[in-house]
């Protein structure tokens, strides 16, 4: 129904403003066609705007891939190994991906740092989640937990990153720096317009705020499930409903991402890349305190490790949750934004 609606507005704004344009009554220009010249500059930051990207879409590669095979029943739930390594081979394979994303999009940004913008995308994410798994890994060493992962696992997780991930990552950013770069629909001015004064409830973080509500809205009740079975050694067999909240949480994070990002630049502000990923990306707040919540209410953990490790450990997967859907709400912003201006006819 939301995307009922937002086509009925567009279709009724786009024949608007051509209809003023077959007019010649340009001066009475409104709404999100004013900033037709700013809308496409490129943002602060734009090589850790790629890089981001990047890492979502790999991401998503990854859980596509994983939820497909296990919906063919090629992965036990019984075997809680057997998932976690397929996951972690999905996640190194889709490193050409990363590459080849954050490369299509910084190059439409104009960018020439491309060297640096690659080994971003080939270190950033993944250093940070193996970095984390390392370092509590070794409290459970000093724990003498058996727990703890071999030295031997480690090394061959090193070796996947650097030998498997990391070629892939430049090997796809090689391929994308190698494509032209996209034409945007309008031309950028080379003076920034000035954006008016915004009423509060379009405060950038209010309305990521607000954003984040819907999408983690879908998955609130998949997410207890998933939680009991990691969490409480319980075994996880709906994958056919898993890929459906999967659906829905992608159409979510689009639709709540355009609608907003249509609101914003009705307001006259053209500075929606970095909102467009936090808008959706915010879900992953709701994502870390429902996990606190879950934690002290389902849970009987009273130890300073255990709880450590749990609350690390959620903060890491809210992070890539930040990452997954912070990139498909931009994505679906960006279709959207090129396909609007694209219907204008601007002189």
């Amino acid at each position: 129904m939301v995307a009922m609606i937002m086509m009925r507005t567009l279709h009724r704004d786009i024949a608007k403003y051509n209809a003023l344009d077959a007019q010649e009554d340009a001066a009475e220009e409104t709404g999100w066609k004013l900033v037709h010249g700013d809308v496409f500059r490129p943002p602060d930051r734009a090589s850790l705007l790629s890089t981001y990207v990047g890492v979502g879409v790999q991401i998503f590669g990854m859980l596509v891939v994983t939820t497909f095979f296990a919906l063919l029943g090629f992965l036990s739930p019984s075997n809680r190994g057997g998932l976690m390594t397929a996951m972690v081979l999905m996640f190194v394979f889709m490193g050409s991906l990363a590459g080849y994303g954050a490369a299509r999009l910084y190059k439409t940004f104009r960018g020439d740092q491309w060297r640096q913008m690659t080994v971003r995308t080939a270190f950033m994410f993944p250093g940070v989640v193996f970095g984390v798994f390392f370092v509590l890994d070794l409290i459970v060493w000093g724990q003498k937990s058996s727990g703890a992962v071999p030295f031997g696992t480690l090394v061959a997780l090193c070796f996947l990153w650097f030998g498997v991930s990391v070629p892939l990552v430049f090997m796809g950013s090689y391929y994308g720096f190698k494509k032209p770069a996209p034409e945007d629909p309008v031309r950028t001015n080379k003076i920034p317009r000035q954006i008016p004064e915004q009423p509060w409830y379009m405060h950038p973080v209010f309305s990521c705020l607000v954003g984040g509500v819907l999408p983690f809205g879908a998955v609130f009740i998949e997410l207890f499930f998933i939680l009991t079975s990691v969490w409480l050694h319980q075994f996880y067999y709906l994958f056919g409903f898993l890929a459906l909240v999967f659906i829905i949480l992608c159409l979510t994070c689009a639709e709540i991402t355009i609608v907003l990002c249509y609101f914003q630049l009705c307001s006259e502000d053209y500075n929606w890349w970095w909102r467009a990923y936090f808008t959706s990306g915010s879900s992953a707040l709701y994502l870390f305190a429902y996990s606190a919540f879950y934690f002290y209410s389902k849970l009987d953990i009273t130890k300073v490790v255990p709880m450590l490790l749990y609350f690390v450990y959620m903060a890491t997967v809210s992070y890539g949750f930040f990452c997954l859907c912070g990139t498909i709400g931009f994505l679906a912003a960006y279709w959207f934004i090129r396909k609007i201006y694209g219907a204008l006819k601007i002189d």
